[in-house]
Order: C-alpha cells, then structure tokens, then sequence
C-alpha cells in the first residue's frame, strides 16, 4: 500500500509541461528574420518525456506549397472581430517531432508577404490572437503556458485578462511576453484598435494599452503577461534606459522584477559547417586552415569578384536599416578598401544604403559586392567564405549573424550593445584571449579601428588569427543553456502538480 502510494505520486511529479509558442513566423514555413528562426528552432530542445513544446502561427498564403500540401485539416469554426464573423481553419503539421498549427484565413493571410502594412497588420494581428486562444478547446492541447512572441501576439494576455477569462478552460493559463525587437510595437490609432478588437474600453488607460494617446500592442501584452524576456541580459538592462526604451523605459523598470534576458542560440543541424549542404566545401574545427579558403574562392567567383587568397574578405549579412549601423560603416568604406580588402553585402532595407552599396560595388570593381536581395543560399557561403564578419548595430537585442559567423569560423566585428555584447569578448593582443573585435561607442572612428585591428593581426600574426577562429568554432552558441532558462520560467510559473 504505502509503494503504491509512493508510485502514485512518484507519476505527479514528472506531469507533462504543456507549452504554447504563439508567433508571426517560423522556420521553415515562414521567415522574415530571426524571430523565425528562435520559434522554428527552440521548440526542439526540450525533452518530450517533460514537455509537451507546439507551434502556432499563421497560415500565410506564400508559405511555400510544399509545406502546405503536407498540412491536414483538424477543425474550423467562426469568431466575432470587429464587426464581421471570420472563418478560423485550423491546420496541424509534424515537423521534427513538433506539432505545428496553422490559422487560417484568406482575408487576413492572403498576399505575397506576411505582413509590412501596419494598418492592415493591426487587424490581422488581433484577430490572430483572438482565433488563436479560441481554437485551444478544440485542440485536445491545454496549454499550462503561452509564449508570446513580439507585438503580434501582444493582444493575447490581454484578451486572457478581458473577454476569457469568465471561461474555466482559461483559469490557469500563464502567459510570458518575449520582446524580440523594442523598436516594432504595434501602434495604432486608440479608437479603431477599440472597435476592431472589442476589448472592454477599461483596458484602453495609459497604465494598460494606452501610449501617447495611441494603443499599442506590445505594451498590453508587456503589463498582462505573467513574465516578460527578451533576447539577451544586456538588451533587459539597456532597454530600462531611455535611449533604447523606445517610450517604453518606464514600463520596463516597472516590470524589473519580472524581466529575464535569455540571449538566443542556434539551430546546430541547420548550422554546421561540417555538414552544411549550401556551402562549396565542408569543413570542421579541425580542418579549416585547408578547407575554408576552398570557400572564399567559390564565393569570389560567384559574386565576380577578384579570385585573390590572400584578401581580407568582410562580410555583411543584414537587413538594410539605421538600427544596423550602416551610416557608420558608409563612413568608413573609403578607408578600408585598399588593395588587400574585400567587402561582401547582402541584405535589402532602406533605399539610401542599397544604393550607396551599389554605388561602392561600381567604384571598387572586383573587390566589393552589394547583393542587394536575401538568398539564403548566398547567406551560409558568406558566412562559410569570409575571414570577418561586420555587425556594428546602433542597437542589437541579440543578433543571430554573429553567432552563424562564429559556428563557421569568420571572426566578428561588432559594437558592444545588447546580444552582441553578451555574445563577443574583445581580443586580448597581450593574452591571446576573445573571439572578436569590438568597440563601445556609436563612432564611425572606433569602427574604423576595429577593422584596422582585425585585419593588423589577419596579416601579421596568422596563429593567433586561427586561435581565434578555433575559439569561435568551439563556443557553445546552441540553444542547450538558454533552454534551460526557459526550462525553469515554465516549471516555476506553473504548480507542481
């Protein structure tokens, strides 16, 4: 009697974790940047015997057809939001042994983009969210927390805190708040996001959903969420700061207590040099000495550039905005372009920097390539085929490129700011130590430098360039340390039993 009793609760203490990740994309169905890759990726870290770890995003109409013809119908039903009645299709999809579900709705997710109109994005959003706690009855999936990525899904502890939560289903649902990107809210017009949402006008006040006389999205789901993240420790501290609070610093102090920075990882299989399909030759830690230059030849071809060993190669692989710190390097490209450099740029953004590359790849003929388009093909060949990678952020909540750039050993140059910061310790000339060059204050100079010093000790003292390299190959960049933080969020913001 007493062993059967002992067994009985030996069974309650290892209940499964059920977790929700709610998101605007995910790889690799949908990817308009990192967010994606966090979503597609972290699911698959967590053991199954613990937690119960689904996807929820959006039924994009350009998500390619070859993930949709794999999905299957599961449920549909119709949700009152502003004024009308929406369809909501439910479709589910197993992916690396992760359930995905997907909401659809041709009205909301038709188009040849997931979003960029902010005024359309603003209904599409609420009625995400709305659809998205209403389909959970019909799921069989009760989730014990809902992890809410960005603006896009900050309606959802709001809505948990209005119009549900007269619903017993909903009771013990927690909910936590991952802020990705400060910049990007959700801002509106206060009015319409009442008539569209239908949220009581009690949640519409300036300590709630108000925002300088706007509604705003993230800050709702920042004040009803139960813990709130973001992507590394010194973005959680930064962001309490006016400068990169973006109006939002008071509510972040406010929240101190209940902030945690866990900076991102890597998805291993779909980054490894070692085996990386994308990439001209494979190679490891042990190998690249012979191995990587293999890289920057096919890459030199490809992109028509001087087929040159000995060239310090950079790469640039980024979206094309003031938050990456373009103007800086704008400034000092006429300075490095010399006849042993190389600069690679790949991303699309702002017209003003995708022509000025244009028009540095026109002067220096042969020795800089502005790709002006995303190819993710291109991407892993950069990161594969260059000696440094280039980050310089005004700003940065984590970065992924610096980590990919370290998983395949080109070295990075960044600013200390958020993730990067947290990601890349400065090179120590007199002790042989860190993995990157970097430097502190938003300055075209102290870029400048950095390249400088990067390259000084590229061309004259090769071993210690490779220590670097190797120390960079060997950093843990996966998602096992930063899981367990997340781990430890979902087992202690739920009961034991």
């Amino acid at each position: 009697m007493v062993y059967n009793i002992y067994k009985h609760w030996q069974r309650r203490l290892v209940v499964l974790k059920n977790i929700l990740f709610v998101a605007s994309e995910s790889t690799p169905f949908i990817k308009t940047g990192g967010l994606a890759d966090v979503v597609g990726s972290l699911p698959k870290c967590f053991d199954k015997k613990k937690y119960d770890v689904r996807v929820m995003i959006p039924k994009y109409a350009c998500i390619p057809d070859e993930w949709k013809n794999k999905m299957v119908y599961k449920t549909h039903f119709y949700i009152d939001l502003a004024w009308r009645k929406q369809y909501v299709g439910i479709m589910e999809l197993q992916h690396n042994g992760i359930t995905f579900y997907f909401i659809d709705n041709e009205f909301y997710f038709a188009g040849p983009k997931p979003y960029g109109y902010i005024h359309e994005d603003i209904e599409k959003f609420a009625f995400f969210c709305k659809a998205a706690l209403s389909s959970l009855p019909s799921l069989d999936f009760h989730p014990d927390v809902i992890h809410c990525h960005d603006w896009q899904t900050g309606l959802i502890p709001v809505y948990l805190h209005d119009m549900f939560q007269e619903n017993p289903f909903y009771t013990n649902i927690k909910t936590i708040m991952t802020i990705h990107n400060l910049k990007f809210q959700g801002v509106w017009d206060l009015q319409k996001v009442k008539d569209i949402t239908g949220i009581k006008p009690s949640f519409f006040t300036s300590d709630k959903l108000e925002a300088y006389g706007d509604a705003n999205y993230l800050k709702g789901g920042i004040v009803y969420a139960d813990l709130v993240t973001t992507v590394s420790d010194s973005y959680a501290e930064e962001i309490k700061m006016p400068f990169y609070g973006e109006k939002l610093d008071g509510l972040m102090r406010a929240r101190e207590n209940s902030l945690v920075g866990i900076v991102n990882g890597l998805d291993y299989d779909e980054y490894n040099p070692e085996t990386d399909p994308l990439i001209y030759k494979n190679y490891s830690v042990k190998t690249f000495r012979r191995e990587k230059i293999k890289n920057k030849r096919a890459l030199q071809r490809e992109l028509g550039l001087e087929e040159n060993d000995k060239k310090f190669m950079i790469g640039i692989v980024s979206r094309l905005t003031d938050q990456k710190g373009l103007d800086l390097v704008n400034d000092v490209i006429p300075g490095i372009m010399d006849e042993h450099t190389q600069v690679v740029v790949l991303g699309t953004g702002d017209s003003q920097y995708e022509n000025t590359f244009r028009y540095y790849e026109n002067k220096y003929k042969g020795n800089f390539c502005a790709y002006i388009a995303y190819n993710e093909n291109v991407a892993h060949n950069i990161y594969a085929g260059c000696d440094a990678l280039l980050v310089p952020s005004r700003f940065e909540p984590c970065g992924l490129t610096q980590l990919i750039a370290m998983r395949y050993g080109a070295v990075p140059i960044v600013r200390e700011t958020g993730g990067l910061k947290d990601t890349v310790q400065p090179y120590n000339m007199f002790e042989n130590t860190g993995n990157g060059f970097t430097f502190d204050r938003y300055e075209s100079g102290l870029l400048y430098d950095a390249i400088n010093r990067a390259k000084t000790l590229y061309f004259e003292n090769r071993k210690c360039w490779d220590d670097m390299v190797i120390r960079d190959m060997n950093k843990d960049v996966s998602w096992e340390k930063s899981a367990k933080q997340y781990k430890d969020m979902y087992v202690g913001l739920t009961p034991r039993y």
